[in-house]
């Protein structure tokens, strides 16, 4: 074993991974293909791990420019995978909160693919340091970004909804 520690790094990532993979694919194959493609590289790649940032923040960069470069290789526009609970729905029914989380789902699909990447990081709750370490971009500048996104969504979501 390459690693003595990779079996842990696998056990402790995988799942986020998996589903920020998800945030580009709704093929499950695809995405845990995707995910085992950016552990490969983790494993080939842990010596050269510096620590300069977490190590989580090094699997989500690696695990980003897995999917965006198979993305662009197949110029395959992919839905995000959302977060389980909407703000909003816990005065819907059912029935209407459904709507309003296919709704946002198809909303976010239309977004460009960074700012996809960098939604359905906030919906897991990725805290934006680490998100912007693994864009490659400032907190401030996230946070702006962050803010146009959501401005977007709205948009998108509210103009979707009267069609």
């Amino acid at each position: 074993m390459k690693h003595p520690a990779f079996t842990e790094i696998y056990a402790t990532h995988a799942p986020q991974v998996l589903r920020m993979c998800l945030a580009y694919t709704d093929n499950e194959a695809e995405a845990q293909d995707f995910m085992q493609e950016t552990f490969i590289n983790v494993w080939k790649n842990i010596d050269s791990f510096r620590g300069d940032a977490k190590i989580s923040t090094w699997i989500y960069r690696i695990a980003v420019n897995t999917c965006l470069s198979h993305i662009r290789a197949t110029k395959h526009k992919a839905p995000v995978e959302l977060k389980e609970t909407f703000d909003r729905a816990d005065d819907l029914s059912t029935v209407d909160r459904e709507q309003h989380l296919q709704q946002l789902h198809r909303a976010i699909q239309k977004l460009p693919e960074a700012d996809r990447l960098i939604i359905s990081m906030v919906l897991e709750e990725i805290p934006y340091e680490e998100i912007a370490d693994a864009v490659n971009i400032s907190e401030g500048n996230l946070r702006v970004k962050i803010h146009r996104i959501k401005q977007q969504l709205t948009k998108i979501f509210f103009s979707d909804e009267h069609i």
